[in-house]
C-alpha cells in the first residue's frame, strides 16, 4: 500500500476559502482602526493649535490669522504623519479646522473636516470620541 503525504487540492481550496472569509471580516475593522489612529494625530494637532491661539491671544489681545504667527512651520500646518492639515482663522475669535489629506480622506469619510472654536465647541462630535 502506498502512503500519501500532503494535502489534496480540495483540502487546500477549503483552507484558502476559510482564510478569505476571515480576511473579509477582519479587513474593514483594520481599516477603521488605522483611520481612528490617524485621526488621533489630527485631534492632537487641533488641541495644540487651540492652545497656541490662546497663548497668542494673551500676548496680543487678538487671535492669530496665520499659523506661522503661532510658531508653526507652515500655513496650513500639516501634522507629522501627513494625514491632516490644520488651519486657523481669527482676530476676535478663532476656528481651527483639521482637514483630512490623501488616504485618510477616503478611509475616514465621516471625519474629513474636524473643528474646534475658541469657546471649546468641537464638531462633529462623533469624531472627538
Amino acid at each position: 500500500m502506498k502512503s500519501n503525504k500532503g494535502f489534496s487540492l480540495i483540502e487546500l481550496m477549503i483552507a484558502v476559502a476559510i482564510i478569505g472569509i476571515l480576511a473579509s471580516v477582519a479587513y474593514p475593522s483594520y481599516v477603521q482602526y488605522v483611520a481612528k489612529g490617524a485621526r488621533a494625530d489630527g485631534l492632537a494637532a487641533l488641541l495644540e493649535v487651540a492652545n497656541l491661539q490662546e497663548q497668542y491671544y494673551l500676548d496680543n489681545r487678538v487671535y492669530a490669522t496665520d499659523m506661522t504667527q503661532l510658531g508653526l512651520a507652515s500655513d496650513p500646518y500639516v501634522v507629522e504623519n501627513g494625514f491632516y492639515s490644520v488651519d486657523s482663522t481669527g482676530t476676535g475669535s478663532f476656528v481651527a479646522i483639521a482637514t483630512a489629506l490623501g488616504a485618510q480622506a477616503s478611509r475616514d469619510t465621516s471625519c474629513t473636516s474636524i473643528q474646534i472654536t475658541d469657546t471649546g465647541v468641537r464638531t462633529p462630535q462623533e469624531c472627538w470620541e
